[in-house]
């Protein structure tokens, strides 16, 4: 029987609702500790609490810490795979920290719930149980980190949330899940092409993330370059564009040798240097501000933080989000 370690962060998948008020918080014991032993079917459980956090208070340094201590456990045990409990939140973010932090060939699977432990419909402890049988599986190695919700297997570096509530809320918009859990095996039918990883020992560098809009006017760029950051990350329209008032203060950035990262924010499709008007993609590639291949601004912004501890060289940045 394979050896699976269960680290809980928190989340919903932790919390109680009150029947009283309708209200959801997190409960002083974790919720799923009474149902752990039911998972002995299937692997030799261990659990940890590394923290017990409300997703949207975790943080990249809780990311970090959270990945170092895989790395630690990994290294001192015989282990066969890891599962992660976190809120959905901010899941897709963690996960694709982990994703690019991690260096591992072992399974390293994310969960989560959408209905807290006693809710009519709790999805908790059986996305913990698919989560399980998911890192039991050998065709789970080198595969990077793992979303695992509602049945299906998602990659950390595609998946998103959808939905404010729904269960099915975790999706992979334009590529879909790598894989299915059914009730008798573990399917993947996808896998990806590539996989990067960067040993960083320090998550310090702050980075902003922005969506641009119609009539966006510089004061919001030219407020942001301010604060000196170490790089800010665009939500461009359509397939990189921004509204040209924005241009001169972005341009500003640059010389402040601070890192410009576009994406786009539409949910599919890559962001491409095609237009050449001003605040066209074109003439913003030519001014040096870095195109995102496919990633979402809070996933740029967690690449772009890890990029930065490795390098500030914009030709390396360059190569790194291609």
């Amino acid at each position: 029987m394979k050896k699976i370690i269960v680290l809980h962060t928190g989340g919903t998948i932790s919390m109680k609702e009150d029947k009283d008020t309708g209200t959801v918080a997190p409960d002083v014991d974790h919720p799923l500790y009474e149902m752990l032993p039911s998972l002995a079917t299937y692997a030799d459980i261990e659990d940890e609490v590394v923290f017990h956090l409300p997703s949207p208070h975790m943080t990249p340094s809780h990311m970090l810490t959270l990945g170092q201590r895989i790395h630690e456990r990994l290294a001192t045990e015989q282990i066969d795979g890891i599962v992660i409990t976190h809120g959905t939140d901010t899941l897709e973010e963690t996960a694709y920290f982990l994703d690019l932090y991690l260096q591992t060939r072992k399974p390293i699977i994310v969960t989560g719930a959408m209905r807290s432990s006693n809710e009519i419909g709790s999805d908790g402890l059986y996305n913990l149980l698919t989560s399980v049988r998911v890192a039991c599986s050998d065709e789970a190695q080198d595969k990077g980190v793992l979303v695992v919700m509602n049945d299906e297997i998602h990659s950390a570096k595609n998946v998103t949330k959808t939905s404010t509530s729904n269960v099915a809320t975790f999706q992979s918009p334009q590529y879909g899940p790598i894989g299915i859990v059914t009730k008798t095996g573990i399917m993947f039918h996808h896998t990806l092409t590539s996989h990067e990883s960067y040993p960083i020992q320090q998550i310090q560098k702050r980075v902003t993330l922005i969506k641009t809009y119609a009539g966006m006017d510089s004061e919001t760029v030219e407020a942001i370059r301010q604060t000196k950051p170490d790089g800010l990350v665009i939500e461009a329209l359509g397939q990189g564009n921004v509204p040209p008032q924005i241009v001169d203060p972005l341009k500003l950035l640059i010389e402040d040798k601070i890192p410009v990262v576009l994406v786009s924010r539409c949910y599919q499709g890559i962001a491409q240097d095609v237009y050449s008007y001003e605040g066209g993609g074109r003439k913003l590639k030519e001014m040096g501000v870095v195109f995102s291949n496919g990633l979402t601004g809070p996933k740029a912004r967690i690449k772009l933080m890890i990029a930065l501890e490795m390098t500030q060289n914009p030709s390396e940045l360059v190569h790194i989000f291609a």
